[in-house]
């Protein structure tokens, strides 16, 4: 029997593919909890509309990332806070603070966990920190971090 993966089955295919199984393993297993549908000629039509619009929607995504990523790029961030001497910082400045300050100085909004740092900043400094805003578009933003 050929079906419509509608979720991932292990083993046997990622959803949205078309993949043949045996009658028993569809009729029992897989139409039944849901995680396909009988690949008629309806069912594949829709699949491929769904498909098209999905693209479409990750191309609209990507447009407007990269546009954020043009606006991020070559911007700087200044964020104030207490050291001690040697210029360590008393706690640490994590992506959450660099995000804040973004949105706070420049009025651009980015989720932290799309921020790039492998450890939390401890010095005063100025530190080039990477964004990661889609699959393969990333911008790179100037934390200043000062007394």
């Amino acid at each position: 029997m050929v079906v419509i993966l509608i979720k991932d089955v292990k083993g046997t295919g990622k959803a949205g593919e078309i993949v043949k199984v045996s009658d028993g393993f569809a009729r029992n297993m897989l139409i039944p909890k849901g995680l396909a549908t009988e690949a008629t000629g309806g069912n594949v039509k829709n699949l491929e509309k769904q498909k098209a619009q999905l693209e479409e929607k990750k191309a609209q995504e990507h447009k407007k990332a990269e546009e954020l990523a043009e606006s991020i790029s070559g911007l700087e961030v200044k964020i104030v806070t207490k050291a001690g001497e040697g210029g360590r910082l008393f706690g640490s400045i994590t992506t959450m603070d660099v995000a804040d300050a973004l949105k706070e100085q420049h009025k651009i909004d980015v989720d932290k966990r799309k921020f790039v740092m492998d450890t939390p900043i401890k010095h005063v400094g100025e530190f080039e920190i990477q964004i990661k805003l889609f699959q393969d578009v990333s911008a790179k933003l100037k934390v200043n971090v000062a007394v």
